[in-house]
């Protein structure tokens, strides 16, 4: 019995190591991002008090959602990729670390013959892998079901980036500079597609979807997937359509039209 009760000692001490370099490592994470910007309340979805909603305008009535129309998306067109670079701040220049918010991918039927130019982003999954395995709880799901990333507990294990089955995330590897204010980032921490969360607690458009109507073909629809007034669910309701990899059952966000 002393055996086994100094087994059990050892373990809860080894148990509770872990779980301060843990935390030392979320603090070390939180100390990389730039200097002068910080994560502002819009991130969580609850306040202090655990209300849902009442610092970040996240509504757990609502579940923010996009409709893509691959019908429309012209291969040539970038329009959405270079709006969420220019509002986010993060730039493309074709190195294997760069990130990459958003992504032009050419998918083809080799049965038809058909291709279709599509845009793959975070898919702001209901069920989503990344919160499951994320070990500090930055990976996180806002009541209105937008998935986001809270740098200053990040640690950069990388284990969401893994999970992700959409490969929507990025991994911050240098310095940053020039940061937007509505979008901060940090060395060492994960990104990824937030819906320009800023822009929807404002009531206005995701910037991908605000430059696809402006500028490209009006290939993207944003809206509440729970209201079935909104233009996205009439709209779903109108035409058939897919989720990536809707085999996994993890609920997407983001629907795709064409494919």
């Amino acid at each position: 019995m002393s055996e086994r009760r100094d087994g059990n000692l050892q373990q809860a001490r080894e148990v509770d190591h872990g779980r301060r370099r843990l935390l030392g490592a979320a603090a070390v994470a939180t100390m990389v991002l730039a200097p002068g910007v910080s994560l502002v309340a819009y991130a969580r979805a609850e306040d202090e008090a655990g209300t849902a909603g009442a610092k970040t305008g996240a509504s757990a009535g609502k579940r923010w959602g996009l409709l893509i129309d691959t019908a429309k998306c012209k291969p040539s067109c970038n329009a959405c990729v270079k709006a969420c670079s220019d509002y986010n701040g993060w730039k493309n220049e074709g190195r294997p670390t760069d990130p990459q918010w958003i992504r032009k991918v050419e998918v083809s039927d080799p049965r038809s013959g058909l291709s279709h130019s599509v845009p793959v982003m975070c898919q702001h999954c209901a069920d989503a892998p990344c919160v499951e395995v994320c070990p500090t709880g930055a990976s996180f799901q806002r009541a209105d079901g937008i998935v986001l990333v809270d740098r200053h507990i990040c640690i950069g294990c990388r284990y969401c980036m893994m999970a992700c089955p959409y490969k929507a995330r990025s991994f911050v590897h240098e310095n940053l500079t020039d940061q937007q204010p509505d979008a901060p980032r940090g060395k060492g921490t994960v990104e990824g597609c937030t819906l320009c969360v800023p822009r929807v607690d404002a009531g206005q458009q995701p910037a991908c979807v605000e430059a696809c109507a402006r500028e490209g073909a009006g290939a993207m629809i944003f809206g509440d997937l729970n209201d079935p007034a909104s233009a996205i669910s009439r709209a779903l309701a109108a035409y058939p359509s897919v989720q990536l990899r809707a085999d996994l059952a993890l609920d997407p966000g983001v629907h795709y039209r064409g494919l």
